[in-house]
């Protein structure tokens, strides 16, 4: 079995535009070409090296700002306070 000749693919065409209809066959057709673009360039990111790569880590790194140190609190602001059991327990 080869690839579909000229008549299949027409048949193809005419069961997708049945099935999908004419407006969602055209997303699907958008977001396809989308995908392809998206990766088309990650490849070509990723054959032209990690140097790049690198160099944007760090110039990331150096542009964002270091994370607060939590502040230890000895006072509790909210808390729930829980009674003891009124009976003690009896053991058999």
């Amino acid at each position: 079995m080869g690839l579909p000749a000229g008549s299949e693919i027409i048949i193809l065409i005419i069961v997708a535009l049945v099935i999908f209809g004419g407006s969602r066959l055209a997303g699907i057709g958008k977001g396809t070409g989308r995908a392809i673009r998206e990766f088309k360039e990650e490849t070509a990111s990723l054959r032209s090296g990690k140097k790049d790569d690198k160099a944007e880590q760090a110039s990331a790194e150096d542009s964002t700002p270091p994370a607060p140190q939590p502040t230890r609190r000895d006072d509790v602001v909210d808390a729930e306070v829980v009674d003891p059991p009124t009976e003690p327990r009896r053991d058999a």
